[in-house]
Parts: structure tokens; sequence; C-alpha cells
């Protein structure tokens, strides 16, 4: 049964979100016992494609089997080798900087009209947005996993939002007005460059904002 219901999910006959049947149900329907059929379901819950939400709403429910449940997945491993002290943070930092070059090249190839105005009012609120207003890692969020949207590569849009959601830049940086003024204005740059769907200027834009970033968040960290 095992094999079945993770066929019905990666073939897309069960959708996200759906909940399943309750266990005494789909023991039944399968011919299996409880025992069988909860190591079944445990068996899924690990490779992220059921989750189990308790309480008296909660259930076995079907997790997306698409790029979002990449990027997921990757939040949570990077996240446990962080903790456990297996990666450092510095590392998981350059990977995503890495990324975030093709990222906005694709992105200023790629974009849309749609994209474009996401990003205009991103960059809008943060010029409304003081250093200690709580959104301002939020829109730092949004601003760089919508670039990587807009490249249309859903793979390298994952992995530079785990990666992202994993540093969490504006969460590291010792935030001044002049910090955050610069920022702004660097993003204002890099938007511009992919308005005018200009891949090198958009890389020069990205670098730049990135090592900006880089040497305050050390200079941070070494305080």
């Amino acid at each position: 049964m095992e094999d079945t219901l993770r066929g019905a999910i990666l073939s897309g006959s069960l959708k996200g979100g759906e909940m399943l049947p309750p266990e005494t149900e789909l023991a039944s329907q399968f011919g299996v016992s409880r025992t069988t059929l909860r190591e079944a379901l445990r068996v899924l819950t690990s490779e992220r494609l059921i989750r189990k939400v308790p309480g008296a709403r909660g259930g076995n429910f079907v997790q997306a089997a698409d790029h979002k449940a990449l990027g997921e997945a990757l939040i949570d491993s990077v996240e446990n080798l962080l903790a456990l002290g297996s990666i450092r943070f510095d590392e998981v930092a350059e990977v995503r900087q890495y990324l975030e070059v093709p990222s906005v090249r694709l992105a200023a190839q790629h974009r849309t009209d749609e994209d474009v105005t996401e990003l205009q009012a991103i960059v809008k609120r943060q010029k409304s947005a003081s250093i200690d207003d709580p959104s301002v890692s939020e829109l730092d969020r949004k601003f760089h996993t919508r670039i990587a949207s807009a490249s249309g590569n859903r793979v390298l849009a994952s992995l530079v939002a785990a990666l992202h959601h994993s540093t969490e830049p504006v969460g590291y940086l010792a935030l001044s007005p002049e910090v955050g003024r610069e920022t702004v204005q660097q993003h204002v740059a890099i938007v511009r460059a992919i308005t005018d769907q200009d891949p090198e200027a958009a890389e020069a834009a990205v670098v730049e904002h990135l090592t900006y970033l880089r040497s305050h968040i050390i200079a941070y960290q070494n305080e």
C-alpha cells in the first residue's frame, strides 16, 4: 500500500492539501492492519509526501510534490545542519550569493510585467519602512525570492528561497538608517536593470548589493 499511495501522490491522483481517509478506513481499503498502515504513513511522512496534522480537525494530508516541496525539504535540512554545527552560516550564505547571480540574469531575460510591478511595489514599501519595522525582514525575503521566481527556473527559485530563508541577511545586519537607505537604493538599481531586461547591469547591481551585505554581516558577526 505504501507504493500505491506514493504512486498516487507523485502522479497527481492525490492532490497537494488533500486529506486522506481516516486510518481505520484506509486499513480496511488496503486490507492491512493498523500497524502496517501506520508504518507506511510514517515512511511517507519521512519522505515529505504526507504530513500529519494533530487535533480534532487534523489527519493525514498530502504534501504537494512539486518544486515548492524541494525548497521546504532543503530549508529543514539546512537549518538542522546549522543547528548541529555540521555546516557554517558563511558557507550557506556564500552558496546563496553564487546562486543569486544567475538568478538575477535570468530574471532580466524572462521577467514579466507582473514581476516588475511586484518588485517595484516591494521596493516602494521598503523606502517607507523604518529600520525597526518588523516587516523589513519579510520584505527583503519577498524581494529576493520574487527575483528568483522571475528567473523562470523553478529549481533555482526553490534553492534561492530556501537558502535565503536559512541565512536571512537582514536579520544578521547591524541595521542603521544609512545601511537601510543604501540597501534600498541597491534594490532600486537591481529592479531597474531587470525592468530594462539588461542581464549585465542586473548582475553588476546584485554583485554590488551582495558584496555590501556581506561586508556588513561579517563586521556585525565580528563585533
